[in-house]
């Protein structure tokens, strides 16, 4: 494989501490860094048919290593932020795959574009926010998105999914499911509003909504990072991989008959149908928070949050998770799952 023409970068049995959020000291047999589409194509026909594991990842941010990779590990070093279009109401941003989310968050509140802030300070790239589908505060990043720019994994061409196609869901698409493993992402085009549309519904941020005039974007993201920042430990001080439970949607049925058994429920109605109760709630009242097995726990600020307190290894996480899934079904019959990919 060259690595010269496309700034191709590989190294041998390296270790990932650094490119996984939960700070896990595991080993890729093979890391591969890639800085443009045309060097992933070479990197791809390089692998074709080696009959090897290859796993793509962004910062690492929504992973759980159950142990060495024993394959190759590749990277997007495609880093670009080109502003395509813009009219009296919106704008259109094209962003490479390998651009820090965060940072895209930052300079799109700087210009006072709409449509990111709520999603603020979320940790990872931009390539892999748009297969989680992150979401925050009252927003899912499916609502900026406009078109996802992909290389097919077997072939090595390209492929453009216009927002439809992706069949987005509550931290779920088309690349976590039906497509997992088949497209590399490369770019992201958001359509941002350049007048101010405010999601200020969720939590903390109601605060805000009395506002005259309506808040910058700057200033609801400065809000978002307050919030986030007072119950979610900084990956680099204590590593953890977010969220690592989805909130369980339940039927109504199922909600009333806890509602019956507890007071003061917190639950956000989906429709008719169905009801969202927040994972933290149900581990914290199965008196998870603060609580340790080996050397991960739960974090005590924010029970949905499983953390690497001390050298953890990935089995001391793993078992952590399924204790907490066991008390849950224990106590109120609801399956918790993860919002945490296991490799």
């Amino acid at each position: 494989m060259r690595n010269s023409n496309h700034h191709i970068t590989i190294r041998q049995h390296h270790s990932l501490r650094e490119h996984n959020t939960f700070g896990l000291d595991v080993v890729a047999r093979q890391f591969i860094d890639y800085h443009s589409v045309e060097g992933l194509v070479e990197v791809l026909s390089a692998l074709r048919g080696r009959g090897e594991p290859m796993l793509h990842i962004g910062g690492g941010s929504n992973l759980l290593f159950t142990g060495d990779f024993e394959g190759s590990v590749l990277h997007s070093n495609i880093k670009f932020v080109d502003y395509v279009s813009r009219d009296s109401r919106e704008i259109v941003v094209r962003v490479g795959a390998g651009v820090v989310w965060d940072d895209f968050c930052a300079e799109m509140a700087r210009n006072n574009y709409y449509g990111s802030e709520n999603l603020s300070h979320i940790p990872g790239e931009v390539g892999a926010s748009a297969i989680q589908n992150i979401g925050a505060y009252g927003v899912e990043i499916n609502s900026i998105i406009q078109q996802v720019e992909t290389i097919e994994v077997s072939t090595g061409k390209p492929r453009v999914f216009g927002v439809a196609e992706c069949e987005y869901a509550y931290r779920d698409s088309i690349f976590k499911n039906r497509l997992q493993g088949q497209y590399i992402v490369t770019a992201v085009v958001y359509r941002l509003s350049t007048v101010p549309v405010v999601h200020l519904d969720y939590g903390p941020l109601q605060q805000l909504r009395p506002c005259e005039p309506v808040p910058t974007a700057q200033e609801i993201r400065n809000a978002v990072i307050a919030i986030r920042q007072s119950k979610l430990p900084e990956p680099a001080e204590l590593g953890s991989a977010g969220s690592f439970f989805k909130n369980p949607v339940v039927q109504v049925a199922v909600f009333r008959q806890l509602a019956a058994d507890c007071d003061d429920v917190p639950h956000y109605v989906i429709n008719e149908d169905t009801v969202k109760i927040p994972a933290a709630w149900l581990i914290d009242q199965c008196g998870w928070k603060g609580k340790s097995h080996g050397g991960a726990a739960v974090y005590d600020k924010q029970p949905l949050i499983l953390v690497n307190r001390d050298h953890a290894t990935p089995a001391d996480i793993m078992e952590l998770a399924m204790l907490i899934k066991q008390s849950v079904q224990e106590k109120f019959n609801i399956t918790l799952e993860p919002e945490v990919n296991y490799i």
